[in-house]
């Protein structure tokens, strides 16, 4: 009996499952491109925070308005996620991955890199 075949199918189920799907994080200098080009940004922060200063066009949904607000967010376009350092905007972009979004990018560094690069804010 040749058990050799029996050692490879649970690899081979592996290799051919498909992926969770995922988001992908991206420095500022991605996001501000597409900024330039009027793509959607999600803005995760508080309302006291993005008033202090936000990526100019950016839409305000705080993270813990997500879930409930969801349908506010399109679907039918790629979604640019910022926080003030990213914890919150890989949070928020992991929600709406599992919501069936697919083209999610979480922005390396948050608003910290965005004004430390030199790029505009909004007030």
């Amino acid at each position: 009996m040749n058990l050799l075949p029996a050692l490879f199918v649970p690899a081979l189920l592996m290799a051919c499952a498909p992926r969770a799907a995922t988001y992908t994080t991206i420095p500022v200098q991605d996001l501000r491109a597409a900024q330039e080009k009027g793509e959607y940004v999600l803005d995760v922060r508080t309302d006291a925070e993005y008033r202090e200063g936000h990526v100019p066009g950016a839409a305000l949904l705080p993270l813990a308005d997500l879930g409930a607000r969801m349908n506010e967010v399109p679907k039918d376009r790629p979604v640019y996620v910022i926080c003030r350092s990213g914890n919150r905007s890989a949070q928020a972009s992991a929600q709406l991955v599992r919501a069936g979004y697919t083209r999610v990018f979480n922005v390396d560094g948050g608003m910290n890199a965005w004004t430390s690069a030199g790029y505009p804010v909004s007030r």
